[in-house]
């Protein structure tokens, strides 16, 4: 079991052989609790010892154990969530998956990618571990999708892939190039933004395009930003953002070189700080687009529980529709979100 400061793996494992004991006056021998728990017959055994010592077991028989705690109720599923990171986006997309976990009466056990992807690898083979029955994978780098998705290909355990595809997995998230065009629309997602401006400004079609990788880190961020500035004067600049805390980074960073008035800026995901930006005066930011992270719930469990009860085919997915925030900023969600068409699924594209 992967060590973490924050608890002690003998009271994790203790708990396994206490879980072991589905129904009130089971007795098990050592044998079936190795079978039920996984754990060595020498680490169970120690395990069992110290919990008749502690008095949460007893020993009814040569060799077969009772537990005295009342039995848990056995939960059908695991859900296995690794989680994109700490941002206030993520944050709302667990609370909302843990609601829906705790109606369907699912086992969630959720882990923190932070923006990582050696995180992201050290979480799934954690996951397997942990023998979940499906994964809910919320990681934005690509170049490891096909990785994480063998691992998991290998442990018969499908995958629900958040935002960025993964092989095999079906795919909940925002049309991405759609939300580009839309971000566009009041500026003028990375290629969907690149077209959509092309589109309505056919003089850009030959203006210079660069692209900063911030790694989803707002000081990483302000970093490409202020050197991208340190190389030429200021020119008027169109920024469109592949999340919202780049879209503000970037906005710093111009406006710390004295440059705020030369840019536009566009974001995605509307998130709290975004909408505050949108109504302050004078502001460059000038629109961002809505996923509701919060409404994740609506389809991402019942997705889940439709492939392992076969219901679904592993590979099916969810696409939502963005909602274009930049015209109702005035609005505070959710009653931003009722004044236009296409907001009644939960979406999202990427940090």
């Amino acid at each position: 079991m992967e060590r973490d400061r924050n608890y002690a793996n003998a009271v994790v494992r203790a708990c396994e052989v206490m879980k072991a004991f589905q129904k009130d006056g089971e007795a098990l021998s050592l044998a079936e609790l190795v079978e039920r728990t996984r754990l060595s017959k020498t680490t169970t055994f120690r395990l069992v010892q110290s919990l008749v010592r502690g008095g949460l077991m007893e020993r009814v028989g040569k060799g077969v154990y009772s537990s005295r705690v009342r039995a848990l109720p056995q939960r059908e599923y695991r859900l296995g969530f690794a989680a994109q990171g700490d941002s206030a986006f993520s944050r709302e997309v667990t609370t909302s998956l843990e609601r829906a976990a705790a109606r369907a009466n699912v086992e969630l056990i959720t882990v923190n990618n932070r923006y990582s992807a050696k995180e992201a690898l050290k979480n799934a083979d954690l996951l397997i571990r942990e023998r979940v029955d499906l994964v809910l994978e919320y990681q934005t780098y690509e170049r490891v999708a096909p990785v994480i998705a063998s691992k998991f290909v290998e442990a018969n355990i499908p995958v629900i892939a958040i935002e960025i595809p993964h092989p095999g997995a079906s795919f909940f998230g925002a049309n991405n190039y759609q939300a580009g065009l839309m971000g566009e629309r009041a500026l003028g997602r990375i290629t969907g933004m690149v077209d959509g401006l092309r589109r309505e400004l056919p003089a850009t079609v030959h203006t210079p395009v660069v692209h900063l990788d911030g790694k989803g880190n707002v000081e990483d961020i302000l970093t490409v930003v202020r050197r991208f500035l340190r190389r030429a004067p200021a020119k008027r600049t169109l920024v469109g953002a592949v999340n919202d805390l780049c879209a503000l980074a970037a906005l710093r960073g111009f406006e710390e070189a004295g440059a705020g008035q030369m840019c536009a800026v566009a974001g995605q995901n509307a998130i709290p700080e975004a909408r505050r930006e949108l109504r302050r005066p004078g502001t460059r930011l000038v629109c961002t687009v809505a996923f509701f992270p919060e409404r994740y719930e609506e389809q991402l469990v019942p997705l889940a529980l439709n492939i392992l009860q076969k219901k679904a085919a592993p590979g099916d997915g969810v696409r939502g529709a963005p909602i274009d925030y930049a015209e109702e900023c005035e609005l505070d969600l959710p009653a931003g979100r009722a004044e236009r068409g296409g907001g009644s699924e939960p979406c999202r594209t990427g940090d």
